[in-house]
């Protein structure tokens, strides 16, 4: 039988789970009665917001010209925080369809892969879907493709029509090189992907480029050196389906009792026992956490409920990191690291759903390097670990890509300008849309960039980033006081030029959110002893001389200084419950302009 594999890539709500449903159904993988709308996005946070999180690779059978091919789909998500998840399936591939909406155009997401694409050498299939929608501007996106790929077969489908959807797939049976791979050399595969099997272990998710495998076969993972004996193999169809062997260029799965995930590491490689020697692929990498955050029970009773599930959603999520924290406000949790804000958000929501917890998550932030005044380098994730005194410190650098149409070229100039952005290139894709480069620091990004650029450019934005360096920046740490006690959870980095205005912020929200209490409360923002922002509450007052009716004014006087020491004495040994509110007002904290 001959192999094709490849993968589609687009920007998020493009079509591309809409038209891996197609291909399914044209291929008769499932019958029709076992399909419903976009198969391959089974989690339902990925059904309800049109993204795809989880890759899921299938595996389908078509008949063109009298010969038989196997079809090897290898889905990938769509969102900026999943870059990594898309370069690791590209690397299991020989081409790739750009999938771009005839309504929207090309957008940062679908460059951003497309370079990822075109770095991996893959063949570029450029497809412009929902042309039956009646706002679709297919010239204008042609045109946008052509001068990205100077490509002159674009194919026009409507995936939910399913308008030229056989002739895409006929198109990628001739187009798309088949693989390489010699069946006589010892086994080598790629690990793309896992999961985790109650009873069986992690599951690599393999692509084979040399030998093959069978059950019974002992295996050897090149990054820990771990040998294990394979149990079963099989392909997706898009279920699990056990197959007698795996050989060279098909793609699947296989099950040998790993007993931990990170035995599977995502892009080891896989190679016989008996041939270790084996070289193994080059260009792969563990996935690294950028945005890191304190995630706490609400309940804090519930603390082993909260680590039991981080240790099952780290079982299928390589990208997740955490320890345990603790807070004197928010009692135990962890400092957990995340590829990105829809990862961490996407993070909270399933240990909602799939475990029933509530959690409070601090304001997230960035790793730091730091070198100290006695020479060392220090890496800090938290800021309450920030040194007050450094000698040098260096924050993560991104480049930032965004396209728009031209009428928003202003208000997006002013928007990176005010997040320390320094402009890189700036190019029209067309007579209405541009293509922005920006160097800014990820702090800036992570918090409300994206929000931010919605709203000036009305919802037609859309950016990519990817990490470039560290740079030294003036930093400092600013510490939250609230009633002479120091919050941890509430510290921050930025920059000293914005320390004033976030650290009024700060202050005068919490001012508002923090009840009233029967002594005066002071809440200041602080770097070091240095008190940079001040604000109060003033205590709740009880008419203590109510009961006095006439008689001497001397006996009210000494009932209002009673209270006077009273407030005075509470004031020094008082406590503040700082209530949740305040935290997850702080959350979503914007930045001021």
């Amino acid at each position: 039988m001959k192999i094709r594999n490849f993968s589609i890539i687009a920007h998020i709500d493009h079509g591309k789970s809409t038209l891996a449903d197609r291909f399914l159904e044209l291929t008769g993988t499932l019958r029709p009665e076992d399909m419903a709308e976009q198969v391959l996005d089974s989690m339902d946070l990925e059904r309800e917001r049109g993204i795809t999180i989880k890759m899921h690779p299938v595996r389908m059978h078509y008949r063109y010209q009298g010969e038989d091919y196997i079809l090897n789909l290898i889905d990938t998500p769509g969102h900026v925080d999943f870059t990594y998840e898309v370069s690791r399936s590209l690397a299991a591939c020989e081409g790739a369809i750009l999938l771009v909406d005839a309504t929207q155009g090309v957008e940062a997401q679908t460059i951003a892969n497309l370079y990822l694409a075109l770095e991996q050498d893959l063949t570029i299939i450029p497809v412009i879907n929902k042309i039956d929608l009646p706002n679709a501007d297919v010239d204008r996106v042609r045109q946008q493709i052509l001068d990205l790929l100077g490509e002159e077969e674009i194919f026009e489908i409507s995936a939910k029509e399913g308008w030229g959807v056989q002739e895409l797939l006929e198109a990628i049976i001739e187009k798309v090189p088949p693989p390489k791979g010699d069946p006589k050399q010892p086994f080598k595969a790629l690990i793309f992907d896992a999961v985790y099997d109650e009873y069986r272990g992690a599951i690599p998710f393999i692509r084979v480029f040399d030998g093959s495998v069978r059950p019974g076969d002992r295996i050897l993972f090149k990054s820990s050196g771990k040998v294990f004996e394979v149990v079963e193999v099989g392909v997706f169809r898009p279920h699990r389906v056990p197959v007698e062997v795996l050989q060279a260029g098909e793609v699947g799965y296989l099950a040998a009792q790993v007993k931990e995930i990170r035995d599977a590491a995502v892009g080891d490689t896989i190679v016989s026992a008996q041939a270790p020697e084996t070289p193994a692929l080059p260009g792969y990498r563990e996935p690294k956490p950028m945005v890191f955050s304190g995630v706490y029970p609400v309940v804090p009773s519930e603390y082993p409920l909260l680590q039991k599930a981080l240790d099952k959603l780290k079982l299928n999520d390589a990208a997740l990191t955490y320890v345990g924290e603790h807070s004197p406000a928010l009692g135990a949790g962890f400092r957990v690291g995340f590829l990105g804000l829809l990862h961490m958000e996407i993070t909270r929501e399933r240990l909602r759903r799939e475990f029933g917890l509530e959690v409070i998550m601090t304001t997230p932030n960035v790793e730091y390097k730091v070198v100290l005044e006695d020479g060392t380098t220090k890496i800090v994730d938290s800021p309450k670990d920030f040194p007050t005194h450094y000698e040098k410190a260096f924050e993560p650098f991104v480049l930032v890509q965004i396209i728009t149409p031209a009428e928003y070229i202003g208000p997006i100039v002013e928007l990176c300008q005010s997040r320390r952005g320094v402009q890189r290139t700036f190019h029209y894709l067309d007579p209405n849309t541009v293509l922005f480069e920006y160097e800014l620091p990820l702090q800036e990004v992570i918090f409300d960039f994206y929000d931010k650029l919605k709203t000036v450019s009305r919802g037609y934005a859309s950016m990519d980033y990817e990490f470039l360096e560290f740079r030294e920046s003036d930093l400092v740490r600013v510490d939250i006081l609230v009633a002479r006690e120091r919050v941890d959870s509430l510290a921050f980095v930025v920059h000293k030029d914005q320390a004033y205005r976030l650290g009024r912020w700060v202050v005068d929200r919490l001012q508002k959110l923090i009840p009233r209490q029967l002594f005066e409360v002071v809440i200041q923002a602080a770097i070091g002893k240095k008190v940079i922002a001040k604000s109060r509450i003033p205590p709740i007052r009880k008419d203590v001389t109510a009961k006095c009716y006439g008689g001497d004014v001397t006996r009210k006087r000494k009932l209002l200084e009673r209270q006077k020491e009273g407030k005075k004495r509470l004031k020094k040994i008082g406590k503040v419950e700082l209530p949740q509110e305040a935290f997850l007002a702080l959350l979503t904290r914007e930045h001021k302009s």
